[in-house]
């Protein structure tokens, strides 16, 4: 697959070519030079990134989908949705696409090189809820470590709701790193209840995600930095579900922000 290969195959919301399933891609190296081969694609016909995703920061799943490592991807303006706590995401030309609880950060700084727990609670503005979409371009959800982050990290959409305001939260990166892991999460299906996640199930919390983050970004040849408006997303808290357009999901915390809702539509 070539990235203007994968690009297409994005567009169109469908598999990769048999043949591409023949021999996984195993360099997680060459991966991610692909995935800036594409993320350069996507700016140069008017694309423009905003932040990022990271994928497999949830330990209890990495046995089901036997990713042993988290990963990362960009997020785009024409992939992000901001809503008030009640929001609606287009599946249209997503392919396989699941649904995934997080936690969103937004950047107020660049975190420095080698940045602490505290150094990088100084550069957080603000946390939300949100829902990301994931979509796997490989058949039944089976794939190598490398292959996600060429296939943009599973991306597709991201919905993120109000914005509470870092202070709100914790006055120091300890005491927010101890109620993020304390936290817990419900997703619902209308009103069914699906699963229950903990922010401890995102690599012990999910500011612990975004320092993980922070840190392998630094050590990937030639990928951007985290600037200072970006939003983070950083994985999610159950499982990825299935999920089809006409569904409506919720999740509610005991985190100090509103529930969120989802509708998932497709529009052609």
């Amino acid at each position: 697959m070539t990235p203007a290969s994968i690009l297409r195959h994005y567009d169109d919301g469908t598999l990769w070519p048999a043949e591409a399933r023949t021999v996984p891609m195993n360099d997680v190296a060459a991966a991610y030079r692909d995935a800036l081969a594409v993320r350069r694609l996507r700016i140069d016909r008017g694309e423009r990134p905003v932040g990022y995703k990271i994928g497999f920061t949830n330990r209890t799943i990495w046995e089901r989908y036997r990713v042993f490592a988290p990963i990362w991807g960009t997020v785009w303006d024409t992939t992000l949705t901001r809503c008030d706590g009640e929001g609606t995401l287009d599946l249209s030309h997503t392919c396989q696409p699941r649904l995934e609880p997080e936690l969103v950060f937004g950047m107020a700084a660049t975190p420095p090189d080698g940045a602490t727990l505290e150094q990088l609670f100084a550069c957080i503005d603000w946390l939300a809820p949100g829902f990301e979409v994931v979509q796997a371009h490989q058949p039944d959800w089976k794939f190598s470590a490398a292959e996600t982050i060429a296939d943009g990290g599973l991306h597709a959409r991201l919905l993120v709701g109000p914005t509470t305001p870092l202070p709100t939260w914790a006055a120091s990166g300890a005491a927010l790193d101890a109620r993020l892991a304390a936290a817990t999460l419900r997703l619902l299906r209308g009103d069914e209840p699906v699963e229950e996640g903990r922010g401890a199930n995102v690599l012990d919390g999910p500011l612990h995600a975004l320092l993980h983050f922070v840190r392998e970004l630094a050590r990937v040849p030639d990928a951007p930095r985290l600037r200072p408006g970006d939003v983070v997303t950083t994985g999610t808290w159950t499982d990825a579900w299935p999920i089809e357009a006409g569904s409506r999901w919720r999740s509610e915390s005991d985190a100090p922000f509103l529930p969120l809702r989802i509708t998932l539509t497709a529009k052609g």
